[in-house]
Parts: C-alpha cells; sequence; structure tokens
C-alpha cells in the first residue's frame, strides 16, 4: 500500500498531438483544467465517472496559427460567471476563449514574438511575458501598459494578489518586480534563464531555473531559501494551497513534489521534456509532456490507477532510453558499474538513481520510499567513455546523437536527432523547417552538428559553451542606472530669485476652487454636501505667480558673466523684457511680436548653469495664446522641437531648478489648444521622462509633476484612450510612493479621481494596480482637510 504522502499515476490522457505546454485549473467545471498544445489547440477536460477515473474532453479551442505556448483562466465576473480562457502563442497573439464556442472571443495583438506566459489578476487584468523582452498588462481587450526592462526572452510572468505587484522572470537571468508599470526591484541570483514563477502568498514567491535550482524570495528583495534536486532545465511549478509545498517539473523527465522544504518524492516520465504542471482543486497533480500526453497524479488511492495500469506505466518507463548527455546521470563509465547485486541495497531517499551493468546494457533505476523498491526507469544508451556507437531512440527512430537545443533566447527546447551518415546541412535545414524557424540560423546549426559530432563516435557531452543557442555565454550590454545625487539649491543670498518661490503651494481660497490662493478655503460646505468639488478637474491648473523685476534682475545678472558667445546685447534684453511684462499684464497694450517670440526660443538654449531665468519666462509666456500657438503648434516641428528641449532638461541628472521649471512650462502649455494638442500627442514620451523624476527629493518638483499628471487626466476624461489613462494612473501611483508634499499628493489624487470619474475600466484598472490600499492612508489626513476629502471620494469611486 502506498504512504499517506506517496502520489502515484490516477490516469493517463491522451487527445493532444504534440507537446503539452501549458495547464491550468479551471473553475468551471468543477475538477477540470485547460490544456495547451504545439498542435496549436487548447482543450478543456472534465472528470468522469468512468471505473478509470479519468478525463473526458469537454470543448476543444483553435484560433492560434502556430503552436499554442500557456494558459491561463480569467476568473468570472458578472459578465463571464463561466470565467475566460486565455492562451498565447507561437503567432505572437493571445487568444481569449468562452467555453461555448471554439473561436477566440477576441484576440489580443501587439507582441512581437512568441507570447510564452500568462497570468490574470483582479477585474479581470491579464498580464502577458513575451520573447519580445517585454511583459504586458491586458484589461478588457485593451494594452494598458508594456513592462520594459529585460534585456531577453521573458519567459515567465505572475500577478501577486495584493498591492498591484507584478512579476517577471527573464532569459536575462532576472526577475523584475513591478508596481504600477515601474520596475520597482531587480532580483538577481539565478546563474541561467528564469523559466517560472509561482506565487507563495502577497509577501513570497518561487521562482525556478535553467540553472537547476528553484529560489524561495521575498517581495523585498532576499533569496531566503535554495532548492536543489533537479540535474536539468526546470520549467514549471505549481503551489499548493497551503503556501509551503510545491511541485516542479523538467528537462531531466521528472515531476518532484516538495514538502517542508525538501523533496519528498521523485516521479519519473516516459518523456524527456516535462514541460509544465498544475495543481487541481482536489490537491491532485497535472503534467504535460513532450508525448503529447497529460499525466494525473494522486495521493488518495481510491482515486489510484488500477494495478494493471500501475504496472503498464512502469513497463513502460522501463522502456525508455536514456541519452546521458542530458547530463541527468553523471559520466558512465560501463567497466567501473555494478551488476545486479546493487540493487539489494535500498536506497537512501525517494527519486535516488543508480545504474548497473546487465550483460552489454546499462540500466537505470530509481528508488521509491512509498514502494520500499527500486524501479526501473530505463536503459542508458551511449555512455560518456564507450567508442561504440550506441543508438538513441526518437520518435520511434534510432539516432547516433539526439541532441537538445535552445533557439531564440533560451526558448522552447527542441530535439535534433542526427545519424553520422546524414548531411549536416540537410539536418539543419530539415530541422529549420520542421520547427518553423529562420533560415539565418542555417549556418549555426550545421556548424554545431558538425563540433559536435567529430570523430563518428559517441563521445563525451559537449561544453556547454559550445552549443550556440542557449545564450549562457553570450555578451548582454546591461544599462548600469548611475545617477548623480541631487546637491543643495545653488542659489543663495537674502532678497535673491528663486525660480517660482512665491507659487502657492497651501490650502486655495474658497471652496469653488481647491487649487489657488492661500489659507482661506474652509472644508465645512463640502463636509455639509455630498457635492464633489474636486474632480473631476477637467480645467488645466497652470503656475501663475511672477516677479518680472527679480527674474529680469537675475538674467541680467547671469548675462553679465556668461560666455561670449551667449552674452545677450541690451537691445535683446529689452526685448524679452517687453515680452515679458507683455504676457504678465493682461491688459498689456502691446501683445508679444514675432521677434520677441524667437529670442525667447532661441535664449531658452542657455548653458544650463545660467539658463533658469529664461525657462521662467518661457513658463509664463506660453500661457498668451500668441505664444502658445507659436511654439506648441503654428510649426509641428516647433511643437515637437519645444517638447524635446524641455524634456532634455528634465533628466534625472539635470540641474532640479531646470526639472522644476521645465515641468511647470509643460504644465502651462495645457492653457492653450494648440499646447494641449501637442503635449497629447507627445504623452507617452512627456509622462514617461516626468516618472523618472519621482525619486528626487523636493517638493517644488514633485508639486508640478502632480500638476502634470493632472493636466493630462483633465484633457483626458471622457475620452475612450484607455492606454493614455492607464500612462497617467501609473505615473501617478508611481509618484505616491515617494512623494511626502501634501500639496503633491493632493493633486495626485485629484488625478487618479479625475481618471477612473465614470469610467469602468480605468476604475477596474486601477483597483488591479492597488491603487485603492495604496491610498488608502490618506484618508485620515486633515490638515490639510481637502487631503482626507478627496481620498475619501477617489475610494468611493473604486467601490
Amino acid at each position: 500500500m502506498a504512504s499517506p504522502n506517496s502520489y502515484k499515476l490516477s490516469c493517463s490522457i491522451p487527445g493532444h498531438e504534440m507537446d503539452v505546454r501549458g495547464l491550468s485549473a479551471a473553475f468551471f467545471p468543477d475538477g477540470a483544467f485547460v490544456s495547451v498544445s504545439r498542435d496549436r489547440t487548447g482543450r478543456v477536460w472534465v472528470p468522469n465517472s468512468s471505473p478509470d477515473r479519468g478525463f473526458t474532453e469537454m470543448h476543444c479551442m483553435t484560433g492560434h496559427q502556430n503552436f499554442v505556448s500557456c494558459v491561463c483562466i480569467i476568473a468570472p465576473s458578472d459578465t463571464y460567471p463561466r470565467g475566460l480562457i486565455a492562451t498565447g502563442g507561437n503567432d505572437h497573439n493571445i487568444c481569449v476563449f468562452t467555453l461555448d464556442q471554439p473561436q477566440p472571443l477576441f484576440t489580443l495583438k501587439g507582441h512581437k514574438n512568441t507570447v510564452c506566459t500568462l497570468s490574470s489578476g483582479k477585474f479581470g487584468t491579464l498580464l502577458s511575458g513575451s520573447w519580445d523582452t517585454t511583459a504586458k498588462v491586458w484589461l478588457n481587450e485593451k494594452c494598458m501598459m508594456t513592462l520594459q526592462g529585460h534585456t531577453a526572452a521573458v519567459w515567465a510572468v505572475v500577478i501577486l494578489p495584493e498591492q498591484g505587484l507584478m512579476l517577471s522572470g527573464s532569459a536575462d537571468k532576472t526577475i523584475k518586480l513591478w508596481k504600477a508599470g515601474q520596475c520597482e526591484k531587480t532580483f538577481t541570483g539565478h546563474e541561467d534563464c528564469v523559466r517560472g514563477l509561482a506565487v507563495v502568498s502577497d509577501l513570497e514567491f518561487f521562482s525556478c531555473s535553467n540553472d537547476t535550482s528553484i529560489r524561495r524570495w521575498l517581495v523585498t528583495g532576499e533569496c531566503v531559501q535554495v532548492y536543489y534536486s533537479h540535474t536539468n532545465y526546470i520549467y514549471s511549478l505549481a503551489v499548493f494551497p497551503n503556501g509551503q509545498d510545491f511541485v516542479s517539473t523538467g528537462e531531466d523527465r521528472t515531476l518532484r513534489i516538495w514538502k517542508q522544504g525538501e523533496c519528498q518524492q521523485t516521479i519519473r516520465l516516459p518523456a524527456q521534456s516535462v514541460w509544465c504542471c498544475c495543481i487541481l482543486p482536489n490537491g491532485d497533480i497535472a503534467v504535460g509532456a513532450s508525448d503529447g500526453l497529460i499525466r494525473v497524479f494522486t495521493e488518495v488511492e481510491d482515486r489510484m490507477a488500477s494495478p494493471q495500469d500501475l504496472q503498464a506505466f512502469e513497463d513502460e518507463l522501463s522502456k525508455t532510453t536514456i541519452d546521458p548527455k542530458t547530463g541527468d546521470l553523471g559520466d558512465i563509465k560501463m567497466e567501473d558499474l555494478p551488476g545486479r547485486e546493487h540493487l539489494d541495497e535500498p536506497g537512501n531517499r525517494d527519486g535516488q538513481t543508480r545504474l548497473i551493468k546487465e550483460g552489454q546494457k546499462v540500466e537505470a533505476y530509481q528508488w521509491s520510499v512509498a514502494d520500499s523498491r527500486w524501479m526501473k526507469i530505463g536503459d542508458v544508451v551511449g555512455g560518456s567513455n564507450q567508442q561504440t556507437s550506441k543508438k538513441v531512440n526518437y520518435e520511434g527512430k534510432e539516432y547516433d546523437f539526439v541532441f537538445t537545443i535552445d533557439i531564440n533566447e533560451g526558448g522552447p527546447s527542441m530535439k535534433l536527432p542526427y545519424n553520422v551518415t546524414d548531411d549536416p546541412w540537410l539536418t539543419a535545414h530539415n530541422f529549420l523547417q520542421k520547427n518553423e524557424l529562420s533560415p539565418m540560423f542555417l549556418d549555426q546549426v550545421a556548424n554545431f552538428i558538425i563540433e559536435n559530432t567529430k570523430g563518428h563516435t559517441l563521445g563525451a557531452a559537449p561544453p556547454s559553451a559550445a552549443d550556440p543557442f542557449t545564450g549562457s555565454g553570450r555578451y548582454i550590454p546591461v544599462a548600469t542606472d548611475n545617477r548623480a545625487g541631487f546637491g543643495a539649491d545653488p542659489f543663495t543670498g537674502t532678497g535673491r530669485y528663486i525660480p517660482g518661490s512665491g507659487t502657492p503651494t497651501g490650502a486655495p481660497v474658497g471652496v469653488a476652487d481647491p487649487f489657488t490662493g492661500g489659507g482661506a478655503y474652509s472644508s465645512a460646505a463640502s463636509r455639509q454636501t455630498s457635492t464633489n468639488i474636486y474632480f473631476p478637474k477637467t480645467d488645466g491648473v497652470t503656475f501663475e505667480q511672477a516677479n518680472a523685476t527679480q527674474i529680469m534682475a537675475k538674467l541680467r545678472e547671469l548675462n553679465s558673466g556668461a560666455p561670449g558667445e551667449y552674452r545677450l546685447s541690451e537691445e535683446v534684453l529689452g526685448s524679452l523684457e517687453k515680452l515679458l511684462v507683455s504676457v504678465c499684464d493682461p491688459h498689456a497694450s502691446e501683445q508679444p511680436t514675432t521677434e520677441q517670440i524667437s529670442l525667447l526660443w532661441k535664449t531658452s538654449h542657455w548653458p544650463e548653469d545660467i539658463v533658469f531665468p529664461v525657462l521662467d519666462i518661457l513658463r509664463l509666456a506660453v500661457r498668451h495664446p500668441q505664444v502658445n500657438e507659436s511654439l506648441c503648434g503654428g510649426d509641428a516641428d516647433d511643437g515637437v522641437a519645444l517638447c524635446n528641449h524641455l524634456l532634455s532638461l528634465m533628466k534625472p541628472q539635470a540641474r532640479p531648478a531646470n526639472q522644476m521649471l521645465a515641468l511647470r512650462t509643460l504644465c502651462n502649455c495645457f492653457s492653450g489648444w494648440r499646447g494641449r494638442a501637442l503635449l497629447l500627442a507627445q504623452r507617452e514620451a512627456v509622462l514617461s521622462h516626468a516618472a523618472d523624476l519621482c525619486s528626487v527629493c523636493n517638493k517644488n518638483i514633485h508639486i508640478a509633476l502632480a500638476t502634470l499628471v493632472l493636466n493630462y487626466a483633465g484633457s483626458l476624461h471622457g475620452q475612450p484612450d484607455l492606454e493614455a489613462k492607464a500612462q497617467c494612473l501609473s505615473v501617478a501611483s508611481a509618484a505616491l510612493e515617494s512623494v511626502q508634499d501634501k500639496e503633491a499628493v493632493f493633486r495626485l489624487l485629484v488625478a487618479l479621481g479625475t481618471t477612473v470619474a465614470s469610467d469602468q475600466t480605468a476604475q477596474d484598472l486601477a483597483k488591479s494596480l492597488g491603487v485603492t490600499s495604496q491610498i488608502a492612508k490618506y484618508t485620515s489626513v486633515t490638515d490639510p482637510a481637502k487631503v482626507g476629502e478627496c481620498c475619501q471620494l477617489v475610494l468611493k469611486e473604486l467601490q
């Protein structure tokens, strides 16, 4: 009888015609699961009541133009009470299915290479990873965000249950933690491609890798445990409901069951690659492999296969051939191997392997703790020191070699069979055609065959560096991020000109507008009524305060010490002063001239250490309709040039004064329709550069940044551009992680409220990003009261 902790075969499920690459337990029907395969199909399996306790195919899904590599279940909703099934494929697409029809309900397009991993989260959020080195966040049939930062294929993604956190694992050997579309942390430790991720809890997760290790991590960055037992690539992980025990599968033909931090059981399969696994609701384990079969294993005796079927499985396993070049069994010297008497000694752990010499054959056995005996797991061919050409069986034929190679950033392991009498170039050509790979690999594959079959004998396995496809030894340029720290404000002296020092940041005057005035705002009226006075705010918030006298005084002072080629004549200074006066006085009789605007634009390219008073003039000037139209779009190229110039001043290593004034200038551009159109067209670049300033410790920069996000949110309100709203949510959420100033927090809250107001999709995305839990701490803020009140209204909108 099996021990209570021992898993045995429950059933084998035929149906797929090629490798089973992905499995996922389904919400409906009870006990069902979904599989996907290289045969381009997905299938739903439901338990049947037959004596063999097997599964019946309930539904077959088609729609991909090439092999299907991953699957996940999107949780039930009011619209789809039985949930949805998402599949990713080699055709670069994600297909989303219902249980009612074989064709996709809709198809998500956007990735530029194979979609190899999927994960679903709350509110219908879907996260995908691809060989194109990116991960994408999808909601309601739209791509909301693209997560960029990995330098190689993204093999694994997962959405953590709370706080809007997402994880991605890559062939660049790293794992990245993302929050609101921004990379929060990079985990290093694995020595090869990261192939799988699995959630333990809100704070912990597992990863597995081609380096044969499994790691347990805290989301704070620490690796708390490393597990070793596999002898080859590890492809997948699944965690039991207790959050402690888990299972893993890999290229060493095994399913391994881990309990209390130890590998408690090793189950070998008669297939080389065990691609995927999932844990079913009843605790059974389903695995998919390269032989096209799904096998279910159970520790419940009533669900175990009949003795005849168990024996048939063991017989099939014993007849498989094991190629020592896979590295699973170590170096084999036939003359040193013991005979069958070696099996009289019991093993000391489950899964332990022993090799014995039986005549002229080498046989492999594995110790089963459950059955207290050695089970044959196959015949070994082509030992590393043998000079005879023992054949390797592959797909029913015998070959001298069967290589396991990876193409395209470590991606999917493929078998390349070869006989020494074959033409290596023809073999390489046929291999590429069969696997639908680019002809560009022809020379590499052929040379690989030639290099690793020299002497026409089965020799030692080639060194890992000899395989040009795994990428383990390739050069990958790594971008470093050595941002300079920010020093103190360089402007000193009493009565000095400080850009924007007069800008009000306190509570606003009057209930009607919480953004302007000094401190007379009272929240009493808002407490007595349910009227939301804060959002949506669709008119732009600008930076108006100015002291023209001080600005010109600083400009003249800096001009006197400017390098000769930059020094301005008194005539030019006079023109700039006239421009400043005309844009600051709404009743001015003189309007800005074309020549003045041209001089301002030219002078805004002064050296960065002296340009700030010119930027302050620019900040004020773009509010004027004539200047706004001229600089922001009189000529399309002029508008882009203005945008690019301001963004160049916002680089993280730039001077804080210039960063702040560039942000304020962008905010003020929203005061004219030309400026608003320009910034909406350049939105992705502008908000991306602005987000880089979240970590700068400068409250004036934070207020300007928050205002820019708010102005974007207002311009997008009522518009169907979900991707743009997603970026607003992302930047606002990222800013709230580091911003401390209450005025900046308030403006970010208004931006959030404006983005989600009357937009269910934006609300769902905000909730999936963890915005609700992120801002909850502001509900109790009473100084100023507008922060707490606005926060409560945003949370109400997100209920």
